[in-house]
């Protein structure tokens, strides 16, 4: 039988909250702490700072059950805990490193009011030999008085159906300094029945990274080789296909578009050739990658100027703002690019997202007028793009899209059409990495 734990989780985002929520679900109890007493508060009153499918349900579900507590008082959570999980935020700094500040200070406290053997595991993720950067920390603060562990035990989840895949995760890393921190956490996820990876600490956290980068790696192939495929009037979606049936690859990220945003694969990539040049290694594959994912990002908006030859004065409808479908996350969106290119090609812009508009209103400002109705976004409109693949774009009536266009121009970073349904339309539509669909005459401004 599992012995139930006292987990404590510092820093409720993403990572922290799911993570400490589920488990609570499979029965622990789980303290969540932040130093942000607003969010705290508003926690506590059943307000989520993030949107993700199914959160709200399950928290409020282990918090009427008493498993699941949130609270400012870190150095209480530390001292009540036997795990302690820190899950703050590694933002990508200016040269593109890892931030490991919030790491640091969670280690600093927790040195600080250590008064028994405890288990600390970094769920954020960090560069290779932070867990020792971490256990330095601890033992210095600690002035070594108190036994304790380190576990590197990295998320791999994805935004949107991060319950899910907490719940039915397909593998946990455990990287440890001892056997028997690495067989409590262990013991910690056999609830989810799932495989598990042990080693190093350093093993374990280049395990997300590497993970993350070949992912991010599948999409900028895919999105050369369509690129590729517009000049020589190949259709990538067929190339995916067959590329994708082969099962040493897999069909999965090989879908062309407008490139990865979000919060990791970015920061990750960036970060793993930041560890790549501190040791002196010339990582020349992620620099292509990153390089094919920013230049994604122009292409769209070029496809608008080989249609008109000028955007100057016309007003552009945008459909999507969150990176992508059922979350208002916009880190590293492709409209955080795609919109500021317009505005500077003299467009006018009218933005849909059926959730991230408060995010794209506090990230972007006045550079677009915003609406969570999609008709009422391309009304009047010259052309539409779309960023982000919601399921209401996804199933837009097309017919109805047409009529509200000025001119007959879809641009789909997507790739949601198939191209015998937009000719039937009469739309001048063009996709990535397919051949366009000239439909009707326009206007142009050439």
């Amino acid at each position: 039988m599992m012995i139930l734990k006292r987990i404590a989780v510092i820093g409720t985002g993403y990572v922290g909250l799911v993570s400490g929520t589920c488990f609570a679900e499979v029965g622990n109890s789980v303290v969540c702490c932040d130093i942000d007493a607003e969010k705290i508060r508003g926690l506590s009153a059943g307000i989520m700072p993030i949107y993700e499918n199914g959160l709200q349900e399950l928290v409020d579900k282990n918090v009427n059950e008493n498993r699941l507590f949130f609270s400012t008082d870190i150095p209480k959570a530390i001292k009540e805990s036997d795990i302690i999980y820190i899950a703050v935020g590694t933002p990508m700094s200016e040269n593109g490193e890892a931030d490991l500040t919030y790491v640091k200070s969670v280690a600093e406290s927790i040195g600080s009011h250590l008064n028994g053997y405890k288990i600390i595991v970094n769920k954020s993720t960090v560069p290779v030999g932070t867990g020792k950067l971490v256990q330095s920390i601890i033992e210095e603060a600690s002035k070594g008085e108190y036994p304790f562990d380190v576990v590197s035990n990295p998320e791999f989840l994805r935004e949107g159906t991060a319950i899910y895949d907490t719940m039915n995760m397909e593998r946990a890393v455990i990287g440890a300094t001892s056997e028997k921190a690495a067989a409590i956490i262990e013991e910690l996820h056999k609830p989810f029945q799932t495989k598990i990876v042990k080693s190093n600490l350093e093993s374990a956290e280049m395990i997300k990274y590497a993970a993350n980068a070949f992912l991010a790696t599948k999409i900028s192939f895919i999105n050369d080789m369509a690129n590729i495929c517009e000049r020589v009037g190949a259709d990538v979606s067929k190339v995916s296909e067959g590329v994708g049936l082969d099962s040493r690859i897999g069909k999965k990220f090989l879908q062309a578009g407008i490139g990865f945003g979000g919060s990791c694969f970015p920061k990750d990539t960036m970060a793993l050739l930041q560890i790549a040049k501190s040791v002196g290694y010339p990582f020349k594959m992620i620099e292509a990658v990153i390089e094919t994912n920013q230049k994604q990002r122009a292409h769209i908006v070029q496809k608008l100027l080989d249609v008109f030859g000028d955007l100057n004065g016309m007003t552009i409808s945008v459909l999507g703002l969150a990176f992508k479908p059922n979350t208002n996350d916009m880190r590293s969106a492709p409209a955080l690019d795609v919109i500021p290119m317009l505005r500077s090609l003299g467009a006018n812009v009218q933005a849909y997202d059926p959730i991230a508009v408060p995010e794209a209103e506090r990230l972007l400002g006045d550079q677009a007028v915003y609406s969570n109705d999609l008709f009422s976004t391309v009304k009047d409109t010259d052309a539409c793009l779309i960023l982000t693949d919601w399921p209401q774009v996804k199933h837009m009536d097309v017919k109805k899209l047409k009529s509200y266009l000025n001119q007959p121009v879809l641009i789909d970073g997507r790739n949601l059409f198939e191209l015998d349904d937009m000719k039937r339309e009469g739309l001048i539509y063009h996709s990535i990495g397919r051949p366009g669909v000239q439909g009707e005459k326009i206007l142009t401004k050439v």
